[in-house]
């Protein structure tokens, strides 16, 4: 846990279990609201304003249970705001509000790079990066992947001697692949494992781009080594560029189907590598602690104006099925930012609207 009162560690994790409450909603709502508790207390009425019913509040026995379980597992619970939270990461505006950690919270302090590829790798592409991570470790870098057969799982050896963080898509009590379990325990006793799912939590399809956003949020680069087009590791070259991080790629033969989704980011706009020195170029000349900031609430902390129905019909009337960008939103309707977000704060409670990457939103 945290130095925090354990209370109120129960209060911001009752609101972060709520269904429809995600980070961006949850940092909504603290920046209004002050903390858990008081934010708890309104959200019937947000919903209700929505259009809604409300969602279920999570319950305190859930909570505490889920408390009990984390311990039981040797984790801890590190909170956004944490003073060892990772401070990259924290720069996100959907950045976890809550990890589950076993392992050396050092490792994100130092400069991260996040190595991803193909799970059906080559043997030459696996050699290659398990021969980068290995040098990266070496020259003072964390190595940041998520445990997937391949790609991942060379870097992780790799670079298990010097430093590696690994990131789950599921609770940090369960294994995925299977045949990573011995590699996985490695890494949280000899690295830094990270899950942001509860204990118990089966890896789903949905999940992996949740994953993927915080192995490119703990990096100040993303190298691609082998990928297919439209593959997981492409995603998270995606969301390490909208989170203004480099993207870096290993050339591949035309002929290699795998290799195609790297070709494609180099012809991009991607940093080609064909050896570690090129990362370490690349990575060196910005020392990551200038760059921290902790990032803005993305909601005014101020004494918030209510919208009136106008409002929200005015909001409510350009949305649709189509994921759209909220800065669209507020130039449309011609309403002030701060009411355009509590509209979509009280559509989201009230389980009318899903939020996209790239800070869009669409109808559910």
């Amino acid at each position: 846990m945290t130095a925090r009162q354990p209370a109120a560690a129960t209060a911001r994790l009752r609101l972060l279990r709520t269904p429809g409450v995600g980070p961006v909603t949850y940092r909504q709502l603290i920046a209004r609201f002050g903390d858990a508790e008081a934010a708890l207390a309104a959200l019937p009425t947000l919903a209700r304003r929505g259009g809604g019913e409300g969602p279920r509040i999570a319950e305190v026995a859930l909570v505490e249970r889920e408390q009990a379980a984390v311990a039981r597992l040797g984790a801890t619970y590190l909170f956004l705001g944490d003073p060892d939270y990772p401070p990259l990461l924290a720069e996100l505006a959907d950045a976890p509000v809550a990890l589950i950690r076993r392992g050396d919270l050092r490792l994100p302090a130092r400069p991260c790079v996040a190595m991803v590829g193909a799970r059906n790798a080559s043997a030459a592409a696996c050699r290659f990066a398990r021969q980068i991570a290995h040098e990266l470790t070496e020259a003072g870098v964390t190595v940041v992947s998520g445990l997937a057969r391949g790609i991942d799982t060379a870097a992780h050896h790799g670079a298990l001697a010097g430093g590696t963080i690994g990131v789950i898509a599921c609770g940090i009590d369960i294994v995925f692949p299977p045949e990573n379990a011995g590699l996985q325990e490695a890494v949280a006793t000899q690295g830094l494992l990270l899950a942001e799912q509860p204990p118990g939590t089966e890896p789903r399809a949905r999940l992996f781009p949740y994953r993927n956003r915080i192995i490119a949020g703990l990096s100040q680069a993303t190298l691609v080594v082998e990928a297919a087009p439209r593959s997981g590791s492409l995603i998270t070259a995606r969301l390490a560029g909208e989170a203004g991080r480099d993207v870096l790629a290993v050339p591949g033969s035309p002929l290699d189907p795998r290799a195609r989704g790297c070709n494609q980011l180099i012809r991009d706009g991607a940093i080609l590598v064909q050896e570690t020195a090129d990362i370490l170029e690349q990575i060196r000349p910005i020392d990551p602690r200038a760059a921290v900031r902790m990032p803005a609430a993305p909601f005014d902390a101020g004494p918030a104006t209510e919208p009136s129905d106008r409002d929200r019909q005015a909001i409510t009337g350009l949305l649709g099925p189509v994921p759209v960008a909220i800065d669209e939103l507020v130039r449309q309707s011609s309403r002030p930012p701060a009411i355009v977000q509590t509209v979509l704060l009280e559509l989201e409670l009230a389980g009318r609207i899903d939020r996209h990457a790239g800070g869009r939103v669409a109808l559910a």
